[in-house]
């Protein structure tokens, strides 16, 4: 490792420069530049010789991304929007994480993990992640359509669905309250601190924060908007998990949510679009980083067995969606392929996980190759969900 006070700057150039050659390399090969920012967190983590990289530092930058990419989706996206769409998006992201957490349950049993850390497994297998869906579709420009809309409101689902079990899994674990009426009592303030988080932000941010925007446009610097808009973004993330015990991605959602409606709010996404897409590579690097290549030797079948698992999930949901009749052919096959991965939320409970003793750190590394893999193999899933069902990829432009 380098000396420390290096240990930033070089986590930067590593995963940059190695993230912008891979990701150029794998879409040369015609795959996904996801693929090369996975690649790159391989060639600098702690698990290859020659360590360039900090993964803690690492995964730190990588929060960031995802702090900027929920704010980002909430200033694209309304209450309205997730009302339209309620009959597709909610129901396909239960049937997702409940296949996840039968399957994954199934599979943990097998492999000789108790109940509890065989559900966490299921529960975490069962979770789409964010920035590889919203990217996927976007480049498919397909984003802010219809497909896009059903997307989004999956995934918000999802993420609520998260955050609450990050909320119940220190209570469950034993760790806090051993009385069920003091444990109860417990989740139930913690929801209702999140739950005064949202009202105090849809009662006070609507009124304040598009005023601010509209006196920083006023100021005519544009250095100075641009800061304001990651300021809010960063800060009322900070504020929904230091204060409220929300996770930095709700907070940063509901941040955009309630700009939404404001004059300048898609002024404030394009503003933030450069550094949203910068930190979010860091993201894929910091979960490269994760990866130990010997897993796949220790333990293949396990391995094979999550990576189905994944994608098995995924498939269920958009083809029950289609089987009933919530989706046409064609977004079907495009969500079918698209959603059957697994990413940040996953790695957040799996981390909590172990950090409480509820999973084994084996436990974890499965979660990480499934993630890895599942993401790599993202855009072949796309392309082969799309000609299982008849649906020609779409014209670039």
């Amino acid at each position: 490792m380098p000396h420390a006070g290096d240990s930033l700057i070089l986590t930067l150039v590593a995963a940059f420069v190695l993230a912008f050659l891979l990701g150029l390399g794998a879409l040369r090969l015609k795959l996904s530049p996801l693929v090369g920012y996975l690649l790159a967190g391989v060639a600098v983590g702690p698990f290859t010789p020659g360590q360039l990289a900090d993964s803690q530092l690492a995964g730190q930058l990588a929060e960031i991304g995802v702090i900027l990419l929920m704010f980002g989706v909430g200033l694209h996206f309304s209450p309205r929007d997730l009302l339209a769409v309620r009959r597709a998006a909610l129901p396909g992201a239960l049937v997702q994480v409940v296949v996840g957490v039968a399957l994954g349950w199934a599979l943990g049993r097998l492999i000789g993990m108790p109940d509890g850390e065989a559900v966490l497994l299921g529960v975490c297998l069962g979770i789409a992640s964010s920035i590889v869906v919203l990217r996927t579709l976007e480049e498919r420009h397909e984003l802010k359509g219809e497909t896009g809309r059903i997307a989004i409101g999956w995934l918000v689902v999802q993420d609520l669905f998260a955050v609450v079990a990050l909320v119940l899994l220190p209570l469950l674990a034993g760790r806090d309250h051993p009385d069920a009426w003091a444990a109860t009592g417990q989740i139930a303030f913690r929801l209702a601190k999140i739950g005064v988080f949202m009202g105090l932000m849809w009662l006070v941010g609507g009124r304040v924060l598009p005023r601010l925007l509209v006196g920083l446009a006023h100021t005519r610097s544009r250095e100075l908007f641009t800061l304001g808009v990651l300021a809010i973004a960063l800060g009322i993330a900070w504020l929904a998990y230091a204060a409220f015990g929300a996770s930095f991605a709700l907070g940063a959602f509901v941040a955009g949510l309630v700009l939404n409606g404001s004059p300048l709010g898609h002024n404030a996404a394009e503003r933030s679009l450069p550094l949203r897409d910068a930190f979010a590579v860091l993201f894929f690097v910091s979960v490269g980083m994760l990866f130990d290549p010997m897993i796949i030797l220790r333990q293949p079948l396990a391995v094979a067995g999550v990576l189905l698992v994944v994608l098995a999930s995924g498939l269920a949901a958009a083809l029950a969606l289609r089987a009933v009749g919530q989706l046409d052919h064609a977004r079907a096959a495009l969500l079918a392929g698209a959603i059957p991965q697994i990413g940040e939320f996953s790695f957040l409970l799996a981390g909590l996980a172990v950090s409480l003793g509820a999973m084994s750190r084996a436990g974890h590394s499965l979660i990480v190759i499934a993630a890895i893999l599942s993401i790599a193999l993202n855009p072949l899933v796309v392309r082969a969900a799309g000609k299982a069902m008849g649906v020609q990829p779409p014209k670039r432009r």
